[in-house]
């Protein structure tokens, strides 16, 4: 297909580089090469089973139709008891819109929202799909670094020399993909106290890893720590992450009426309703019993602990202990500037991932992915056996560098 073919709006985005890792990890398994994959960010668990279940007795009972477009009352009402629940916010079925996958949700909201060249901060490193996402939707992604001494995190002075007159988003995830950086309650009111003084940049947190933490108690909502934001705040989850439902594609977008009914709007004409079989799972999943929930955490926080203990053991490499998500941000800067067996100098993180990825058979996601170099972001959503074996040809691929 020639170029011209294509609209301006697609040339100007990229496939997800964590989507192409894996797709050449897969790749490499079926020529016949040994690949430790840690890229997909997935929970390695099954759905749990009174979820499954749920959705079986759905289709049972003949929930197989069209939903109302921003999703059932059942899910709509379950959301609402959660944010209630969990997050001391108060909303009503009518403030909240079902999509496919909160991936879904960040898109329709930065779709329904944007003018040519407003402007989207996104705090760095991010999520590789945000700017793309603001690219795609005509507007411009401005990237903040937040570098690794800062723990990753958007500062108040780094925020209020971002903000413009054409400013238009901020996008906070926490915790982060793909550092774990979590904000407090007081990181929160130091970045609102900036905002204040900037009345029309809305803001959209992402809290989908908000249930994977590792630190003695939830991870804080920036709308409880600020709640005059409310009225310029959509907060967007999802089921994937906490219950291992990824497959399921269920995300949701919860703010302000009339944020909430533009979205609606552009989902009549797009995506239109949510698979109501997979509704009627997340309900389940949101009123049901959390017990798996504390379960996968504890062992994710076990799997962190040892892999990052076993990566901070190899002389060039070092990562921070993330306080949540399920991802290590790992930092590469001491393999900078050495050589392969082969001969070649690593330049970068790019020049580092191929090198492990070609000379120990582990794929993981360079750094410049995410807005920030020189790292990689290695998944701990797979078994520990896995993970040993990875590490442990990470140590031997090092070990040969001159």
């Amino acid at each position: 297909m020639s170029a011209d073919r294509v609209a301006a709006r697609v040339r100007r985005i990229k496939p997800s580089p964590s989507t192409a890792a894996a797709e050449r990890a897969s790749q490499l398994r079926r020529e016949g090469h040994s690949i430790v994959s840690l890229v997909v960010g997935e929970p390695d668990f099954d759905t749990p089973a009174p979820i499954r279940a749920a959705a079986a007795a759905a289709m049972n009972a003949g929930a197989t139709r069209y939903t109302a477009l921003p999703g059932t009352l059942e899910l709509r009402r379950a959301i609402v008891a959660k944010l209630a629940r969990e997050n001391g916010l108060s909303y009503e079925p009518q403030d909240i819109v079902v999509t496919n996958g909160a991936k879904s949700a960040i898109y329709s909201a930065l779709a329904a929202t944007l003018e040519p060249g407003d402007e989207v901060i996104v705090p760095a490193p991010y999520w590789v799909s945000y700017p793309d996402m603001a690219l795609a939707c005509d507007g411009t992604p401005v990237t903040v670094a937040c570098p690794e001494e800062d723990g990753f995190k958007l500062t108040p002075a780094r925020l209020e020399a971002a903000i413009t007159p054409r400013t238009r988003w901020l996008v906070l995830n926490s915790p982060s993909n793909p550092t774990g950086a979590t904000y407090s309650l007081d990181e929160y009111r130091a970045l609102a106290e900036v905002l204040a003084r900037h009345p029309d940049v809305m803001v959209m947190t992402d809290d989908i890893y908000e249930h994977i933490v590792y630190g003695p108690g939830p991870a804080p909502h920036l709308l409880a720590a600020a709640p005059e934001l409310k009225d310029r705040t959509l907060a967007i989850n999802g089921v994937s992450k906490t219950y291992a439902m990824t497959g399921w594609r269920i995300g949701w977008a919860a703010g302000p009426k009339d944020l909430v009914a533009a979205m609606d709007t552009f989902l009549s004409q797009s995506a239109g309703n949510s698979c109501s079989v997979s509704q009627a799972a997340a309900a389940a999943a949101l009123d049901g019993d959390q017990s798996f929930v504390a379960e996968s955490v504890a062992t994710y926080k076990a799997r962190r602990d040892r892999t990052a203990a076993a990566i901070n053991a190899i002389p060039g490499l070092s990562c921070r202990l993330p306080e949540g998500a399920f991802y290590l941000f790992v930092n590469c800067a001491g393999l900078i500037g050495r050589t392969t067996p082969g001969g070649k100098r690593l330049e970068a993180d790019g020049d580092v991932v191929l090198y492990l990825l070609e000379q120990a058979g582990v794929a993981l996601v360079a750094g410049t992915a995410y807005g920030l170099s020189p790292f990689f972001r290695l998944s701990i959503a797979t078994s520990q056996d896995i993970l040993d074996d990875g590490v442990a040809r990470i140590a031997g691929a090092v070990g040969k560098l001159q």
